[in-house]
């Protein structure tokens, strides 16, 4: 089970939880400054339990991937996950140190793509998923990925427990990625208000915005959420919906602004109803799931 790399929520702490419970925690560069993701990964080190790995997400539309790139060279990490863009430069620089590139693709011909280009497995991210979306559904792309490729497919969107791991192997998925489930974990850092807007999620709580500009995200309805979407229907110019959006997520994740900050949630949020340790999380689906695949309830 690997733990999503989500912008300014998937830090050293959150990730050395996962890792120590027997997941891959992962450590999210996104646009943080060389010098604080550097501290990032010798916090992990420090963190983890004897022979636990970590992982790195790099954004490559981000404007520090260079750095987090050399900085995953310089420390060696076990593991990165990239999206976001082609990985082509990322696999050059990594792969001969012995780094797992794993890649988070949204369609059959990125996973094709990547495979030629030597990644090591894909993640195949469906729409449920929180923060930055594909156009298809997990149900659809999973096993259509799981064909194309002869590559490990990991799942991801819309899995929060053991029934969502139980189907995910039914479509031919070898592992998992998880993001929400984790933003409602008692090691993870976020404000609690962005944890308990989570748990009081319903069905229909989400809402996709940024289509207009080509980069849709999943977030929990709130007011900014309706300001985007009226921008959007406004025809508002680009640059007036980008600046909407300008330090939202932080707004959400630090100050905990469950109004105007941007709540970014997969629509699995609808099946958290608690908060806990990340090892109980872990254990709890892996347990339900096993017993699922072995034909219980």
């Amino acid at each position: 089970m690997i733990q999503g790399g989500m912008a300014w929520v998937a830090n050293a702490e959150l990730a050395s939880a996962v890792s120590n419970a027997g997941g891959l925690g992962i450590i999210a560069a996104a646009a943080m400054p060389k010098n604080l993701l550097e501290q990032e990964i010798k916090k992990i080190r420090d963190l983890l339990e004897p022979g636990k790995k970590f992982g790195l997400n790099i954004m490559l539309m981000s404007p520090t991937a260079d750095d987090a790139l050399e900085i995953a060279a310089e420390y060696k990490v076990p593991v990165v996950t990239t999206g976001a863009g082609s990985p082509g430069k990322v696999l050059e620089r990594l792969k001969p140190l012995g780094t797992a590139v794993i890649p988070v693709i949204a369609s059959v011909a990125q996973a094709k793509r990547v495979e030629k280009q030597g990644a090591d497995a894909v993640v195949a991210e469906g729409m449920e998923a929180g923060g930055h979306i594909g156009e298809l559904t997990t149900m659809v792309l999973t096993p259509q990925i799981a064909r194309a490729v002869n590559i490990p497919v990991i799942c991801a969107g819309g899995i929060a427990d053991g029934h969502g791991i139980a189907a995910a192997v039914m479509l031919g998925a070898e592992g998992f990625q998880l993001g929400t489930r984790f933003i409602c974990c008692k090691e993870c850092t976020v404000h609690d208000n962005y944890k308990n807007a989570v748990v009081s999620a319903r069905d229909r709580s989400t809402a996709v915005t940024g289509q207009s500009l080509g980069h849709p995200v999943r977030c929990l309805r709130n007011k900014l959420t309706d300001e985007f979407e009226k921008l959007e229907k406004n025809n508002a110019p680009a640059s007036e919906i980008e600046a909407l959006g300008t330090g939202k997520l932080r707004a959400a994740v630090v100050d905990g602004d469950t109004e105007w900050g941007s709540l970014m949630s997969g629509q699995s949020a609808a099946m958290i109803n608690d908060i806990l340790p990340a090892k109980e999380i872990i254990t709890k689906i892996f347990n339900e799931a096993e017993k699922l695949l072995k034909g219980g309830e």
